[in-house]
Parts: C-alpha cells; structure tokens; sequence
C-alpha cells in the first residue's frame, strides 16, 4: 500500500455469511466494504483525521454506488481498491475497484468484478445544527497520492492549493 501504487487497497476473504441463498455475495456488502475501506485507509493513512472525527468532524455519505460485473462466492478473495476522483473544498468522490485475485504457483490473475463510487461532505457542528466544512488539509494531503489521473491533471503538490468547487 501506499507510493507504488495509485490506490489504497483493503484485502478481503469473502465468508459464507457474505452471500445469499444462491450462494452469490449479497449486494449489500458491497457498500460495507465501501466503508471498510475508508475506514482503514484513515487507521493507516491519516490518523489526525480520526481526532477529529472523534472531535466534531463529520463524514457523510451523500450518495454510494455499485456496478456488478462478475459475481463472487464465498472464499474468493478480493482486493478493494480505492482512489480519489475528486475533491472540491467540502466534498470527496471516491471510486472503487472490487479485483478478484486468483492464482496458482505464486502468479496471481486479477479479474474486475465490480466497480463502485462514493460522495462524502465534511461537516462540522452538533447534530442538530450540522453544516459543511472545508475538507481538513491532513486529509487532502493523504488522498493526494490516490488522485485518479485526468487530462490536464493538477501536478502532484498542487492539489490541495487548486481545489475549488462546493
């Protein structure tokens, strides 16, 4: 995890309480891992954030995503793997890779089952008075390397000086 690659990656082992009747992984489950990997990549990637989670700040989920490609079955193993899309000054857009990983004699074959997005706002204040707040800097500096590439890209360093938009 981490420079070498342009993700956060989130392994996982697919378990029987993960699919339905048919024996297919439960749709649902898509989204928690969704979350789980953000979950994570703020553990390992920016642990100030989480003080301030613990604080006043607060991460809503605007809205969350899944295309289906493949389906996948208890004990496949999966590798989540999640990139910045965009960031305005209040809001984040993550994608979200679901690779099936196979492999036999040490050589590992990757198959794109899925494909997800998520919209998350900053917020700050109590519950009942809650309204959007910048996105914190120690935050935009940690998603930085996950910046999925675009024409035209802001230069590595640039990112969190150029972010505009509400």
């Amino acid at each position: 995890m981490g420079a070498e690659r342009p993700y956060y990656e989130l392994r996982h082992l697919v378990g029987f309480e993960e699919t339905n009747l048919v024996g297919n992984v439960y749709y649902v489950n898509y989204v928690r891992w969704q979350g789980r990997c953000r979950e994570m990549f703020l553990r390992d990637r920016a642990p100030d954030v989480l003080e301030d989670i613990r604080g006043d700040l607060k991460l809503f989920t605007l809205s969350v995503g899944c295309e289906f490609f493949a389906e996948i079955t208890a004990f496949d193993q999966l590798s989540i793997r999640m990139r910045l899309e965009d960031l305005t000054q209040t809001q984040i857009g993550f994608t979200f890779d679901y690779v099936r990983l196979r492999g036999e004699d040490g050589a590992v074959a990757e198959d794109l089952v899925a494909r997800g997005r998520q919209r998350v706002a900053c917020m700050r204040g109590p519950n009942t008075d809650t309204r959007p707040t910048r996105v914190p800097e120690a935050l935009r500096r940690a998603l930085e390397p996950y910046a999925l590439p675009v024409s035209g890209s802001v230069p590595p360093g640039q990112l969190a000086a150029t972010a505009g938009g509400g």
